[in-house]
């Protein structure tokens, strides 16, 4: 049986005394953080974090992130950062960030998919802080969505999905950027971005003076990763899905409508709603409000896939800046069917 609570308001501390014990306990718990919602386990207890994989269905050798609430939770689970990894912790952390740092034996291996690497976060969200905190544990959570399927970002959207098979749900309103974490790992001294988020290439260029982006975060990807998010079909819905991207407005309106077949419904800019010849059409913002279109695009997808159109078409946005995190999730939600001219 799944409690559901109610924190949208405010953290009720007779219930995170509760949930904090189910968490020790070995159960898992889906809460809120600022990207997306995660569902959560010991990071220190083998047996609970395996049921992640199972309440999931997600691949083993899909590394999990490691939630904390301070930078003292790192002795005890990471090797001593460099220079160059504490600067960026320093600049990004607490936030929509997570770092790639060697693991000590504390976290056990399927925690970190057989890897001696493991990717830690602090969340920003009032309520991840303060449930791991409550815990005095390292939480380890991947996204709360079943293998594949698109993020949750709000209850409604994932609570038939986990009812029963967690044992609380936090229920702690939309959330606010509504992608995934950026992921770096420093590879020969450079932040390498292994999954672009919320926090951008200049964003770290701007800090520590460097930054590469690995070749594969529009790729498929084979063998060991070290990041989630970098492998499997993810962040899709069950129709099929096109994207397409034009730097030219002009030529990607008219490979919307070039594509459209019947029972379409297209994803996309508010300003080309009334100049794509579809049936239905859903905004996901305004064009080059970066912001706004990741705060929406998962519910969306969840959204339309109800509908179980013939297609779904969704508009593409510039590979910069934010616009690199929407385009990286967006390929892999439509299965790497994507058109740009």
């Amino acid at each position: 049986m799944t409690t559901l609570y109610d924190w949208k308001k405010t953290i009720k501390q007779a219930e995170l005394d509760q949930v904090s014990e189910l968490l020790q306990a070995g159960k898992l718990v889906i809460f809120p953080t600022e990207t997306v919602y995660g569902i959560g386990a010991n990071a220190y207890n083998k047996n609970a974090v395996e049921q992640i994989f199972t309440a999931k269905g997600r691949a083993n050798d899909n590394p999990l992130i490691v939630h904390i609430a301070d930078f003292s939770d790192l002795e005890a689970i990471t090797e001593p950062a460099t220079a160059m990894e504490q600067a960026l912790m320093d600049a990004f952390m607490p936030g929509p960030f997570t770092l790639i740092l060697k693991k000590k034996a504390m976290i056990p291996d399927n925690v970190s998919a057989g890897l001696d690497t493991i990717g830690v976060r602090m969340p920003a969200n009032p309520i991840a802080h303060a449930l791991i905190q409550a815990a005095k544990i390292p939480i380890a959570a991947p996204s709360a969505n079943l293998s594949g399927r698109p993020s949750g970002t709000r209850v409604a959207d994932i609570y038939d999905e986990f009812d029963g098979n967690v044992a609380a749900i936090i229920d702690g309103g939309d959330t606010e950027i509504g992608i995934e974490s950026t992921v770096v790992k420093v590879i020969d001294g450079i932040p390498t971005i292994l999954r672009p988020g919320k926090v951008t290439p200049m964003d770290i260029k701007e800090v520590v003076g460097v930054v590469k982006i690995d070749e594969h975060i529009f790729k498929k990807t084979e063998g060991i990763v070290a990041s989630p998010g970098m492998k499997y079909k993810h962040y899709a819905p069950q129709s099929n899905c096109l994207l397409v991207y034009s730097d030219d407005e002009e030529m990607q309106i008219a490979l919307v409508n070039e594509h459209l077949v019947p029972n379409t419904i297209v994803i996309g800019f508010e300003e080309h709603r009334n100049r794509i010849r579809c049936h239905q059409f859903y905004a996901y913002g305004h064009k080059g409000h970066e912001e706004e279109i990741s705060h929406s695009i998962f519910q969306l997808l969840r959204q339309v896939d109800q509908q179980h159109p013939a297609k779904i078409i969704i508009e593409g946005v510039k590979k910069e800046g934010l616009g690199l995190a929407i385009m990286n999730r967006l390929i892999r939600a439509a299965s790497y069917q994507y058109i740009e001219k």
